[in-house]
């Protein structure tokens, strides 16, 4: 599942945008949506991987024995997503770089399974070297009082 986050979250980073990548799936493991962090492709602060998977999902009637699999731990933005249609398992692929609400969701009774994968790791760590001033935004911080991992 980790890996169709990882396609996209490559795919954002071929079109110029931060590379999250995000899916959804059934709990059997049928994709039932993707994408990838699109803000900076469509100037639209909205569209996170996260956002951009769950849009593409369309209507569903419950949400409760879905899969998030994401390659980053989701911002509060995401995390409230997850917590407001009660997504019942939420996959990171790292949080290393960056925390976000998984501590709050698993408080909640979300099952988050980290992965803590190089992969992902080493792959928006490349965007953020290049790129500290789209990521500082990405993540709501001013440019002075970010700090990079």
């Amino acid at each position: 599942m980790l890996a169709v986050a990882i396609e996209e979250a490559r795919q954002g980073l071929a079109e110029g945008g931060i590379p999250i990548g995000a899916a959804i799936f059934t709990k059997e493991g049928i994709l039932i949506s993707r994408g990838h962090n699109r803000r900076v492709q469509q100037g639209d602060p909205s569209i996170h991987g996260e956002t951009d998977a769950f849009r593409r999902a369309g209507r569903q009637t419950s949400y409760r024995n879905l899969v998030m699999v994401t390659t980053l731990a989701p911002c509060w933005y995401c995390s409230g997503l997850v917590r407001q249609f009660q997504i019942g398992t939420l996959v990171v692929g790292e949080s290393r770089t960056f925390q976000g609400g998984v501590d709050w969701l698993s408080d909640l009774g979300v099952n988050v399974i980290d992965l803590d994968s190089q992969e992902c790791f080493d792959l928006l760590n490349g965007y953020i070297t290049t790129h500290p001033d789209v990521w500082n935004e990405d993540i709501g911080e001013e440019p002075e009082t970010a700090v990079a991992p």
